[in-house]
């Protein structure tokens, strides 16, 4: 996904295949039942929900029939095949009689079992943003002990305990990602804000800024944030820096060049979209969803040579400023939401109040804010349990 990536590998497409379980497998599984350290009490903690046991479907799931697999090849050169959508604590033997219950696995071999997992974490509101410990100064807590599950999760809270440890030891501000900034920023403050009771995963669906946490504008987001910090080199910044410009370079001209009807009608005619009645634009034009900024370039020259004066990276400057365009409506809509949030985010209460002692607070509200000690309003009112009347209050309080 590197805008820096240059050698890409290209694998070898392999088929993966699909089947289901039927009704036999899971009169096997559920005789196991009682063998499975889930379900007779050897495990207690909450496995993950959206990688469940097969167990637990037959168990969750009594009326479905049957459950779909998934075999994934391990690799380009091996024999192996991952079977997805079966991981069991089931002893070995049930696993293997169940699944040659399937007429795809009757003479199926197994290398390695399915196997559960437990889990167990420390409580992540007891954790600052930074993802430094209340408890114990200068001790970072990272990854699946936070009561988070799944790789990625543990890589971004590894790279932000990690240069909050650097600041630590050499001094500077915390550095924190908001929830318009990163996904990062959005899991973290999930946790330190709401705490967890199973394993925690990162799904768009979690965030509220989705339109502002693109993939195509990851770079443009956290580059220069790296680079203030450090860890990104002068030629990455210098790439992100030229990047804007021509960005900025093509959205600007697109936004002044005047379009006249006769000049441009039978390129419209031709790219399938209704013609001017009167002079737009070039921006208006490339809003419409027939027309790019490739396509309509052929019929305008001036545009044209605009974008020859790019050299490098054409298709991402080209991509990027297409989609700035098309969608500015929806991401100068999110941009201003966000802001009005980042006002409260810059209100910080931590340390000002006894919140026991503030009657107006429902004792819900007192209860949770006690417990969290929230840095600002903002991640006061992300509290479950802390209505807006409550905010109300503290901000009442603030204004004194």
């Amino acid at each position: 996904f590197s805008f820096m990536n240059t050698g890409i590998r290209h694998l070898k497409q392999l088929p993966c295949w699909t089947c289901f379980t039927n009704e036999e497998s899971h009169r096997i599984l559920r005789e196991g039942l009682p063998d499975s350290p889930l379900f007779n009490g050897q495990i207690q903690s909450i496995g993950p929900r959206y990688c469940p046991s097969i167990e637990t479907k037959i168990v969750t799931f009594p009326d479905k029939p049957q459950h779909q697999l998934f075999l994934e090849p391990e690799g380009e050169t091996t024999q192996e095949l991952y079977l997805n959508g079966f991981s069991s604590s089931l002893p070995m033997d049930i696993q293997i009689a169940a699944l040659k219950k399937i007429p795809a696995f009757r003479d199926l071999v197994i290398y390695r079992p399915g196997y559960a997992i437990e889990y167990d974490f420390f409580d992540p509101t007891q954790l600052k943003h930074t993802l430094e410990t209340k408890k114990i100064k200068n001790l970072f807590f990272a990854g699946q002990v936070n009561g988070t599950t799944g790789y990625e999760e543990a890589a971004g809270q590894g790279i932000m305990a990690g240069i909050n440890a650097h600041i630590n030891c050499h001094g500077g501000e915390p550095f924190v990602l908001a929830r318009d900034e990163a996904y990062i920023g959005v899991l973290i403050d999930d946790l330190v804000t709401k705490g967890v009771d199973e394993p925690y995963r990162m799904f768009t669906s979690r965030a509220e800024y989705r339109i502002l946490l693109r993939m195509d504008d990851a770079d443009m987001r956290l580059t220069e944030k790296a680079w203030k910090l450090g860890l990104a080199k002068e030629e990455r910044y210098k790439l992100l820096t030229e990047k804007r410009e021509a960005v900025s370079r093509i959205t600007d001209f697109a936004r002044n060049y005047s379009m006249k009807p006769a000049l441009i009608n039978p390129a419209l005619e031709q790219l399938g979209t209704t013609p001017l009645r009167q002079g737009c634009k070039l921006i208006d034009l490339i809003n419409r969803p027939q027309v790019t900024i490739d396509n309509i370039a052929e019929h305008v020259n001036a545009f044209k040579r605009e974008l020859d004066k790019i050299s490098d990276r054409k298709e991402e400057i080209l991509e990027a400023a297409e989609i700035l365009i098309k969608y500015e409506g929806y991401i100068g809509r999110e941009r201003i939401i966000a802001d009005k949030l980042a006002r409260l985010e810059s209100i910080k209460i931590k340390g000002k109040f006894d919140y026991s002692s503030i009657q107006s607070l429902s004792t819900e509200a007192r209860q949770k804010l006690m417990k969290i000690d929230p840095e600002t309003i903002a991640q006061a009112s992300r509290i479950p349990g802390v209505s807006p009347s409550d905010i109300n209050v503290l901000l009442v309080l603030c204004g004194r």
